[in-house]
């Protein structure tokens, strides 16, 4: 039987999303005046910028092909994306990354009332908590489970009888910081990333790779196609030598 994979998990989770909210406009233009400086006489700003494709392909050839490996220009353009409806461990997992990287994550202390709602069903459980969805499932040791529709349902109704029990010390006063120790680990937690160029290949290196946790992969491959777009020439370099390659990160 084969393993479940991130598209079908995007495909079965909608709440899962990740939206740019802001970018270098054209990314590829300032690596190549980064890049060109050093081996410039003249300041780099008096000069001519080629095309953003002529400047990509400049990178390509001088920067990258055959292992030259200089990565540094690319960590000039930043992109901030905007995570949602992500796993708690997900965003606990792509927090460990810092180089390079600034995050700001929604806090369980002042957004109790999703858990409230659920315990009044006003929100489905599903929309605040995450479940893996049905499947068959194989981790990186190669431990092999079917988890079933029944297990599937029957999680969700232990979450609902968590909310409740958090509902009921709501609103007795205790406050959120306190009574969330008591909720799953299951929560979903939305988060804000900034990358640089380089940085955000450096996370895909990591958490694209095929015995990555599906979850963090499906992150991966939702962000894959804003690269493609963002930065064509440097992303078709990554992917045609770097992705699911599970190599040592630039």
């Amino acid at each position: 039987m084969r393993p479940i994979t991130a598209k079908e998990l995007l495909e079965f989770d909608k709440n899962l999303q990740v939206v740019v909210l802001q970018c270098y406009p054209i990314p590829e233009q300032v690596v190549y005046q980064a890049g060109k400086c050093d081996y410039s006489e003249t300041p780099i700003h008096i000069q001519t910028i080629p095309s953003p494709q002529k400047c990509g392909e400049w990178i390509v050839e001088r920067l990258l092909s055959n292992e030259k490996g200089h990565w540094g220009p690319l960590e000039h353009p930043a992109i901030t994306f905007s995570v949602s409806g992500y796993v708690h461990s997900v965003m606990a997992q792509a927090r460990t990354h810092r180089v390079g990287i600034s995050f700001d994550v929604q806090s369980q202390r002042y957004t109790g009332k999703r858990v409230v709602k659920v315990a009044s069903g006003e929100l489905k459980p599903e929309d605040v908590f995450y479940v893996r969805p049905p499947g068959f499932y194989v981790n990186r040791t190669g431990k092999k489970y079917d988890w079933f529709q029944e297990d599937y349902e029957e999680e969700l109704k232990f979450i609902v009888e968590g909310c409740k029990r958090y509902a009921v010390k709501y609103e007795k006063g205790m406050c959120e910081e306190h009574i969330r120790d008591y909720l799953p680990q299951a929560i979903r937690q939305n988060f804000a990333v900034s990358f640089n160029l380089r940085s955000v290949l450096h996370f895909i290196d990591l958490r694209a790779k095929l015995d990555a946790q599906l979850e963090i992969q499906a992150l991966c491959e939702q962000t894959i196609p804003y690269l493609q777009n963002w930065a064509p020439n440097v992303w078709k370099y990554y992917e045609d030598k770097r992705l699911h390659r599970a190599r040592l990160s630039p």
